[in-house]
């Protein structure tokens, strides 16, 4: 690393990616800054990346798709977007390529890279202890160092010899310890004294598209049951935005919704609990340490292929990390709006309780994400 410029080629596919990415290339750039070195960034970037300077190529949102056959409708546009970043980075070789979660997307990428001679960095392990476990291969094949957010990731990685670095969340280093509701209240401007579910169908097309009518249909019931509630949400565009508001118009008209942008982690901490897509978000919500259901949907096909290749007690991320039942899950036919509003009204009651486990993830995941993340990448760059 003699050089004193660096270019770091980095693809992450969604919200999340781009709260991880964003929070590494401010610590990497430091890093590398204090040594001396210039470092430029570029690939598939969100907007907290290229708030941190990072040039994107191709808009992210082109990267979030989940399911196996959701996937097969883009998939044309997916490998086209590959192809294209293969040959740009081919001919105008970076020092460093780091993928950002999206496996299925960025593992193949890397290994045509790290092929090429160039350095590859795997940020957030796929769930290969979950699933299809003989990805280790393929991610060993396209990695040379493998950044892990879960404990046990680690563990898993090491029985194969793969590199790999346990560095924690940065979602646990920034969210304090304690998150006030009536400073998120009053962050908002919502009322001090009223009580607020929070309505959180996810950052995906397909996760809103498949959520939002039963999360609608739950509201209704719950304002029927309880007319002391009232719903906020926030919606990462203006697309989700108004497939939320399509949703709630039809299945919910009686009940009236308040619409934030991009403020998730206030709406969660301001409200009594949550309804909540299974994903990262889940996770955030656990460090604000409010009750929640994690509720997944797939379209039926994708559903039928998973059920028979996942192997996991639990499929949210806290009760991951805790391995323990510490939220409800309803998954699939579970997933009723009565389903829902039995298991919000459990969390509610039950909301002191959970307390404990949530400090526990907590403590487990606050390592330091970005200086951990950062650190294993400088050692990488200068190993020969």
């Amino acid at each position: 690393m003699s050089e004193k410029q660096l270019k770091i080629a980095i693809v992450a596919g969604e919200k999340s990616g781009d709260i991880l990415a964003a929070n590494l290339i401010q610590t990497l750039s430091q890093r590398l800054n204090q040594a001396g070195i210039q470092v430029s960034f570029e690939g598939v970037a969100g907007p907290l990346m290229q708030a941190e300077g990072c040039q994107t190529l191709f808009d992210m949102e082109e990267l979030a798709v989940m399911g196996l056959v959701e996937v097969l409708g883009r998939l044309p546009r997916l490998l086209s977007i590959r192809k294209q970043l293969k040959q740009h980075w081919l001919k105008n070789p970076p020092d460093l390529m780091i993928g950002v979660d999206a496996p299925d997307f960025n593992l193949t990428l890397e290994k045509q890279l790290k092929q090429a001679g160039i350095k590859t960095v795997h940020y957030v392990s796929p769930s290969i202890w979950a699933w299809r476990q003989k990805r280790v291969f393929k991610v060993k094949a396209a990695a040379d160092l493998v950044l892990a957010l879960l404990p046990f990731e680690k563990a898993f990685y090491d029985k194969f010899d793969v590199p790999c670095r346990f560095v924690g969340h940065t979602l646990a280093d920034q969210i304090p310890f304690e998150s006030l509701t009536s400073e998120a209240k009053a962050e908002l401007g919502l009322k001090a004294e009223q009580k607020y579910i929070s309505v959180l169908p996810g950052s995906r097309r397909s996760e809103v598209e498949l959520l939002s009518q039963v999360f609608a249909q739950t509201c209704a019931l719950l304002k029927q049951k309880y007319p002391e509630y009232q719903f906020i949400t926030a919606c990462v565009n203006d697309k989700r935005k108004l497939e939320l508001q399509a949703a709630m118009t039809e299945f919910a008209p009686d009940v009236e919704m308040i619409y934030f942008d991009n403020q998730s982690r206030q709406v969660m901490a301001a409200s009594e609990a949550i309804m909540i897509a299974s994903g990262t978000a889940t996770l955030e919500a656990a460090l604000i340490k409010r009750p929640m259901v994690a509720c997944y949907k797939f379209k039926a096909l994708s559903y039928f292929i998973f059920k028979r290749m996942v192997k996991i007690k639990y499929f949210s991320l806290p009760n991951l990390v805790a391995d323990k039942a510490v939220i409800p899950e309803l998954l699939q036919d579970e997933l009723t709006p009565e389903s829902l509003l039995s298991a919000l009204e459990t969390v509610i009651a039950e909301r002191e309780s959970m307390q404990q486990d949530f400090i526990h993830i907590h403590q487990t995941l606050r390592q330091n994400a970005g200086e951990q993340a950062a650190q294993a990448i400088e050692e990488l760059l200068n190993a020969n």
